[in-house]
């Protein structure tokens, strides 16, 4: 019986989230309330905010529920002590972000379209702002891991300093969202190549 509980709450969870990341992603976070979540819902006022007490909360957990997807990325590019180039990271998330971030099995929505709406949130939310800081740092310490690895490796330079090529890359993951958002046409392969290009012609 306690098993079939947690199931149950984890699915009630789940619908909520679904529900809410629906409506962030068509209407935004302002033109959505509290009202619009539980009526798309189908739950109760009282079932909703069993689970999340505020719009900040069901934000925050959407955007760490998009984050699964990079976690399950680098968790098996960095299984076993693997040494996976910045290039392979990089080629990793691109995709994923194009495939399965912009149609989550879970929630049903494309994330990044929450995601870039989470970042402006975080400049008027100091508890979005709190929550997006340890989800983006969490992901450059991912790419940093891979930049340490890859110097260990003796494949990066051993003046580089990880923690600066991880944001670096972060930042270039991050671009490529807003560009496929924003300017139609943007290919993950052509980005890619444009990347791969820029390394070079710097180094």
């Amino acid at each position: 019986m306690p098993r079939v509980s947690e199931q149950y709450r984890a699915d009630r969870r789940a619908e909520i989230m679904a529900a809410a990341a629906r409506l962030f992603a068509i209407n935004g976070f302002h033109s959505t309330s509290m009202a619009d979540i539980i009526g798309e819902s189908g739950l109760s006022a009282g079932a909703v905010y069993r689970y999340f007490r505020s719009k900040e909360d069901l934000i925050t957990a959407v955007a760490e529920t998009a984050l699964s997807s990079a976690d399950e990325v680098f968790g098996s590019l960095l299984a076993e002590g693997a040494t996976p180039s910045p290039e392979q990271a990089m080629t990793a998330m691109i995709h994923v972000i194009d495939g399965e971030m912009a149609h989550h099995p879970a929630l049903g929505i494309d994330v990044t379209r929450v995601g870039l709406q989470v970042w402006a949130e975080a400049l008027r939310s100091p508890q979005v702002a709190a929550r997006a800081d340890g989800v983006y740092k969490r992901l450059r310490g991912y790419f940093a891991e891979v930049a340490r690895r890859w110097q260990a490796a003796g494949q990066l330079d051993a003046g580089a300093v990880p923690e600066q090529v991880g944001a670096a890359m972060l930042g270039l993951m991050q671009g490529f969202i807003v560009q496929r958002l924003l300017v139609d046409g943007t290919d993950p392969d052509d980005y890619l190549a444009g990347v791969k290009a820029l390394r070079q012609s710097i180094d």
